[in-house]
């Protein structure tokens, strides 16, 4: 089956004992609940013997609520400056684990003692959502082991004065659910062949165009340097190389184009710098950003909005090791015309997506209003940096249109937190050319984490490479561009092997665009 639905709650009555719910899930800071006495009661009954009630989150018996059962989700006090509504989403996915171990497939969630601050308005949605991503089992468990790992089939939502917009909850639940199937799911799966299956099959009989392109002859003259990474690769046939071309056009004039490039390296070993000392583990969620990118369009095909145009590219690729890879100081001309050094080939994320980012600087003056990005799980600089936080890097038109800060600004709203960071002068440096045999180095030659500026500058190598540093302020074409980096942010906990993937920055971005 596929993710809960969520069922809006409009009179408390229906959280009685009846058929609509098994479970009542109460997410608040207090162990109290004055607005019905049957969970008021229950709770002030158990405080008397559970010191864990109100500080830890519980389920009790309650005979008066629907299932017999109560779960107090505690949310922590709330008076911190450093609390945000991810106490809610996280609370939440506590006591859904709770709730599904004793059987419930129905349960109800009421928000209660959020802060009258905007930064709490969507309290329950999030609520909800962090409920999803606790009940979502990986694609291949679920292939294997059949749907019944994920037995919750609805998710009640106290909502007496119908502020919830269910549809558009439901629709990013949607695009996250499948943002994670493609980022989480192990590389012989979702090898590049399976993910562009995957992401035709989702959208089949939608709003959503899907061209893929598989022909070498095609990818080698379009998407050189993309091809350069996928070299390897070739020599084995279910690991071969496709860009994935995605399209929405709303109905009605078109505001806003965005144009999304999507980094789904399905396996990285590192390629001729091969990755050792167990640093491989976990890298077939490499393609944490192109699942992103089509779990957003995935939103989109649900929702339908008007008015805005979306075109993307997912360049899927697995950085194999083989006597045909490509190697560091191979100097590769890209789609742009740009001479290319290779730095190193475990930086190939910027390598794979430069070619469809210069493919979408090309096609940006023709569109309305376009802002690009990239996506992708790039640096592990992002992730020492700002831990489990998306990292924002805007370009100057970006940043006179306050993009960055506009997406940050929603995602903080929704659980989806992002940080920002400023390309310097000093990112240019460090991707000079040393001689005038080559345009660009792609990187230096020590991992990221090591490296001063390590998650900024592969901004400014996309942005040369390109051909988008041509269409900056100064510009008659100025092109806003946003790089958004998931490393840190891509799974929970920063477990790349065994943790699920979060679908960020989904929530940032329809917070932004589509709301």
């Amino acid at each position: 089956m596929g993710y809960p639905t969520p069922i809006r709650v409009e009179k408390l009555s229906q959280v009685l004992q009846g058929d609509d719910f098994d479970a009542v899930i109460l997410v608040s800071p207090s162990a109290s609940y004055a607005a019905l006495p049957e969970i008021d009661q229950a709770l002030s009954a158990a405080k008397k013997i559970d010191n864990r009630i109100g500080t830890e989150t519980v389920m009790l018996h309650a005979s008066k609520l629907a299932g017999g059962r109560l779960i107090h989700a505690f949310t922590g006090n709330l008076k911190n400056d450093y609390d945000d509504v991810r106490n809610f989403s996280d609370a939440a996915k506590q006591a859904i684990d709770i709730a599904k171990a004793a059987g419930s497939v129905k349960p109800a969630i009421i928000v209660d003692g959020a802060p009258q601050s905007s930064d709490y308005q969507f309290a329950l949605e999030a609520a909800y959502l962090g409920a999803c991503q606790g009940l979502w089992q990986p694609l291949e468990a679920r292939q294997d082991l059949g749907e019944d790992l994920e037995p919750v089939q609805s998710i009640g939502l106290y909502d007496p004065d119908s502020q919830v917009d269910l549809a558009y909850l439901s629709a990013t639940e949607a695009g996250k659910r499948l943002a994670r199937d493609l980022c989480g799911t192990e590389p012989e799966r979702m090898a590049p062949i399976g993910f562009a299956q995957t992401c035709v099959e989702s959208f089949e009989n939608s709003e959503i165009k899907v061209n893929v392109i598989s022909d070498r002859a095609q990818l080698e003259k379009d998407f050189p340097v993309f091809s350069a990474v996928a070299r390897a690769s070739y020599s084995v046939e279910r690991h071969h190389p496709r860009i994935i071309e995605l399209e929405y056009q709303g109905k009605g004039d078109i505001k806003n184009t965005l144009m999304l490039v999507g980094k789904a390296v399905t396996y990285d070993t590192g390629g001729a710098d091969v990755k050792t000392g167990g640093h491989m583990a976990g890298m077939s969620r490499d393609k944490g950003g192109g699942a992103a990118v089509a779990g957003f369009m995935k939103t989109l095909a649900e929702l339908k909005p008007e008015g805005i145009k979306v075109v993307a590219k997912i360049a899927a690729v697995r950085n194999s090791i083989g006597t045909d890879c490509y190697v560091a100081d191979e100097i590769i001309v890209g789609h742009s015309g740009k001479r290319i050094r290779v730095g190193n080939t475990d930086a190939e994320g910027r390598l794979a997506m430069v070619d469809s980012l210069s493919h979408m600087r090309a096609q940006a003056s023709q569109e309305v209003n376009p802002a690009l990005f990239t996506v992708a799980t790039l640096t592990g600089h992002a992730a020492l940096t700002a831990g489990p936080y998306t990292i924002l890097v805007a370009n100057g038109p970006a940043r006179n249109q306050s993009l960055a800060q506009d997406i940050a600004a929603a995602g903080e709203q929704w659980g989806d937190g992002c940080e920002i960071s400023r390309s310097r002068r000093e990112d240019w440096k460090i991707i000079r050319p040393r001689s005038k045999a080559d345009d660009v180095l792609s990187s230096n030659n020590g991992p990221s984490v090591s490296v001063a500026r390590g998650h900024q500058f592969p901004m400014a190598f996309l942005s040369l490479a390109s051909g988008l540093d041509d269409h900056g302020n100064s510009s008659s074409t100025p092109i806003p561009y946003v790089h958004i980096d998931i490393a840190g942010s891509g799974v929970e906990s920063g477990d790349w092997q065994h943790d699920k993937p979060t679908a960020a920055p989904i929530m940032a971005l329809a917070a932004k665009y589509l709301r």
